[in-house]
C-alpha cells in the first residue's frame, strides 16, 4: 500500500529544492543580522491583502485544474489550431488582453494552466509558450491603471480620470505588443501541432468545476471592494467542503517566497547606501528618471521601484514607462514573471526566461526611450 506523504512534508521538502526561496531566507538573515532591531516590523513590510488575494487565487485555479475542465479544454483547442505559431499568438494575445482588465496576475492563474494543460493532448514547447504568456501579461498589463499594482499606484497619484491615464500608456503598450509579436513570431515555427494519439479531453468534475466558477467572481468582486479577509475565508471553508485536496495541493510555498520578498526587497529599499544612489542620479531629470525605473526595477521589482522613485519626482508618466518596460528582463522585475515560472515549474526555466527577457528589455528600453524623448 502506498504510503501518503502529509502536506506539510511535501511543503517542506519543496522549500528544501527551492533556491529561490533559500536565496530570499539566506538574505533575510544577513538583513537581520546586520539590523536587529527591525525584526519586530517585518510584519508591517508585508502586503498582507495581496498574499490574502494570492493565496485565494491559488486555491481557485488550483480547483480548476483538479476538475479536468482545463485539460479537456486545452484538447478542443488544440483541435482548431493548424499550428504552432497560431497557438502561440493566440494565447499571447488572450494573455495580454485578459491582464488589461484582470491584472497581470490574475490572467497568468487563467492562461498558464490551461496551458499546461495542452501537454496532455499534443507535443508542444510548453516551457517557452508560458515564458511568452508572462511577457504578455506585463506589456498588455502596461495599458490601463488596473492592470498591475504600479499602474494602479501610479493613477491614484496622478489624479489623473481613466481613459487619460489610458491615453498616455497606450503608445508604450502598442510598442510592447508589436515588439512582443515579432518575438513570437521568430520564436515559434509555422509547424503542425503533432497530437497524441491517443489524448483524450479527460472527465470534468462538474461539481468542483461549477464550484470554482461560482466562486472566482465572487472572491474578485469582495478583494477589490478590500474585503480580502472574507473572500478568502469563503473560497477556504467552500473547498473544505468540495474538495480538501484543493487546500492539500495548492503551491503554499509560492506564499511563503512572497513573503519574504516584500520583507526583503523593503528591506533593501530602506538601505541608506540605496538612498544615497538615488539621490545621486538627479531624477529630477526625465531621462535619468526613466533609465531609473528601468533598472531598479531589476533588482526590487517594479512596485516597489515605482513607489520608491514617487517620492523623488512627480513625473508619474516617466516613472510608469519606466518600470513598466522594467517589468522585463530580470525575473525579479515582475512579480507575474515569478507566478508564471512557479507554477511552470520545470527545470531550467529561469535560464530560458531570460534568454528570451534580458533581449526583450534592451528593445523594450530603447522604444520607449526613442518615443519619449525623440519624438515625443
Amino acid at each position: 500500500m502506498k504510503e501518503t506523504r502529509s502536506p506539510v512534508l511535501t511543503l517542506l521538502s519543496s522549500l528544501r529544492r527551492d533556491r529561490f526561496f533559500l536565496a530570499l531566507l539566506l538574505v533575510l538573515v544577513g538583513l537581520t543580522v546586520m539590523t536587529p532591531a527591525n525584526l519586530p516590523r517585518y510584519s508591517s513590510l508585508v502586503d498582507w491583502p495581496t498574499i490574502g488575494t494570492l493565496a485565494g487565487l491559488l486555491m481557485l485555479t488550483k480547483g480548476i485544474e483538479l476538475s479536468g475542465a482545463l485539460a479537456h479544454l486545452g484538447h478542443r483547442l488544440i483541435g482548431t489550431m493548424s499550428s504552432l505559431r497560431g497557438l502561440a499568438l493566440f494565447l499571447v494575445a488572450s494573455t495580454a488582453l485578459l491582464s488589461t482588465v484582470l491584472t497581470n496576475d490574475v490572467a497568468l492563474f487563467v492562461v498558464v494552466p490551461l496551458t499546461l494543460g495542452l501537454a496532455n493532448s499534443a507535443k508542444l514547447p510548453i516551457g517557452r509558450l508560458v515564458i511568452f504568456e508572462a511577457l504578455a501579461a506585463n506589456a498588455g498589463s502596461t495599458l490601463t491603471p488596473i492592470g498591475n499594482p504600479q499602474n494602479l499606484f501610479l493613477w491614484h497619484l496622478s489624479g489623473l480620470p481613466f481613459e487619460r491615464f489610458v491615453l498616455a500608456l497606450l503608445p508604450l503598450t502598442l510598442l510592447l505588443m508589436f515588439a512582443l509579436a515579432a518575438m513570437t513570431w521568430f520564436a515559434f515555427a509555422r509547424t503542425a501541432i503533432a497530437l497524441h494519439g491517443k489524448a483524450q479531453g479527460g472527465v470534468v468534475d462538474r461539481r468542483l468545476l461549477w464550484g470554482c466558477l461560482i466562486l472566482f467572481p465572487v472572491f474578485l468582486i469582495l478583494t477589490d471592494l478590500h474585503h480580502v479577509a472574507p473572500a478568502l475565508l469563503v473560497v477556504l471553508a467552500a473547498f473544505l467542503m468540495l474538495r480538501r485536496g484543493v487546500v492539500a495541493e495548492s503551491d503554499w510555498g509560492l506564499i511563503l517566497v512572497f513573503i519574504l520578498m516584500f520583507i526583503d526587497l523593503r528591506l533593501v529599499a530602506e538601505q541608506p547606501a540605496v538612498r544615497v544612489l538615488l539621490q545621486s542620479l538627479e531624477l529630477g531629470q526625465s531621462q535619468h528618471l526613466y533609465l531609473a525605473g528601468v533598472a531598479l526595477s531589476q533588482g526590487i521589482s517594479n512596485v516597489p521601484a515605482a513607489i520608491l522613485l514617487a517620492e523623488y519626482s512627480k513625473d508619474w508618466r516617466v516613472i510608469a514607462w519606466g518600470v513598466n518596460v522594467g517589468g522585463f528582463g530580470f525575473v525579479l522585475g515582475s512579480l507575474a514573471n515569478l507566478i508564471a515560472l512557479r507554477m511552470l515549474g520545470q527545470p531550467g526555466s529561469w535560464l530560458r526566461f531570460h534568454a528570451w527577457s534580458a533581449p526583450f528589455v534592451v528593445v523594450a528600453g530603447a522604444l520607449g526611450w526613442a518615443w519619449l524623448f525623440v519624438l515625443g
